[in-house]
């Protein structure tokens, strides 16, 4: 059970990506009936760290020993990450931590120090794009994947930069506490409850300026008619485009096809409503477009590997139907 965190530091942290963990874990949100983590910050070097902004420090009463104690250990990134060596000690306290149960989590160029600990070894995992090259070739028994948010690979969670931090926190809490508890601090932090970890990080290719219209609006408007049959040719012909030319923008702004991109907010919001609903399979597989509960179970397994009724349980119980 997820109830002590620790977030460790070295010297260079990014403020935001320490403001990820410690908003998530952090805050007393017990007002709202959520749980309340033991939270602390963990220095790896001595009690006061320069951060990447200049001017800035960080300071902490806490050393490594505090590690010892925690079910989830977040290493945040740092300017340093790529090029430096790691003191022993924290390498040590992070393989014990794995050994005796508990979960690390990177955010961004932190996974360089779960590297260097041999937690990626024979393990997926994720990093932003631009370090992405560097880490598989000093990891090479670990399989970078440079183009989603987030990997699980349970108990070494890793996430690429800034936002996707956010997203692999939520997707923790999500697995420890339930949908409705991360629903609850993802409203407080005004962003997004879920967002699959195999969504695309960024643009391949940047999009040229000009007077045209991107394609945010179609978009937005997919997302409210998932129940709805349409083709690449409505929606070009919704986004004032010729079809070849909305699928090229498209697959440059949202890293995937139009089909692929509303079959994962299906996929997506079948799983809301499993969790937060009783509805019948019949009636969640119209909602979301997949039309009958047969075509809606083999996307799902498809998806996420699970059936719908295995997942409505494994979130709401051995009772739920």
């Amino acid at each position: 059970m997820l109830t002590n965190v620790a977030t460790v530091l070295l010297d260079g942290v990014h403020p935001f990506e320490l403001g990820v963990v410690c908003e998530v874990f952090g805050l007393d949100r017990s007002d709202e009936g959520l749980p309340v983590y033991d939270f602390a910050v963990v220095s790896a070097e001595g009690p006061a760290l320069g951060t990447h902004v200049p001017g800035l420090t960080v300071s902490t009463p806490y050393g490594l020993d505090r590690l010892e104690e925690a079910d989830l250990i977040a290493v945040p990134a740092s300017d340093a990450n790529v090029t430096r060596e790691y003191p022993p000690e924290l390498l040590d306290a992070l393989r014990r931590a794995v050994d005796r149960g508990a979960r690390v989590l990177s955010v961004c160029s932190g996974v360089f120090v779960l590297g260097a600990a041999g937690l990626l070894d024979g393990r997926r995992c994720a990093v932003h794009w631009r370090h992405a090259e560097l880490l598989a070739r000093r990891y090479p028994r670990t399989r970078v994947e440079p183009d989603v948010l987030y990997v699980d690979e349970d108990p070494v969670i890793t996430s690429a930069g800034t936002s996707a931090g956010i997203d692999a926190c939520l997707h923790i809490v999500r697995k420890e506490q339930g949908p409705e508890v991360a629903r609850k601090i993802a409203r407080r932090m005004v962003v997004p409850p879920h967002r699959d970890g195999g969504q695309a990080q960024y643009i391949e290719r940047p999009l040229p300026e000009g007077p045209c219209d991107t394609v945010g609006g179609v978009l937005a408007w997919m997302t409210e008619h998932l129940d709805e049959e349409v083709t690449v040719e409505q929606l070009a012909a919704r986004a004032l485009m010729a079809p070849r030319t909305f699928a090229r923008r498209f697959q440059q702004e949202t890293g995937t096809t139009p089909y692929r991109w509303i079959l994962r907010q299906r996929v997506l919001l079948a799983q809301e409503l499993l969790e937060g609903t009783d509805e019948t399979m019949d009636a969640i597989a119209g909602r979301t477009g997949f039309g009958t509960a047969a075509a809606l179970r083999h996307q799902f397994v498809k998806s996420l590997g699970t059936t719908p009724n295995a997942y409505r349980r494994a979130f709401r119980g051995p009772q739920a139907a």
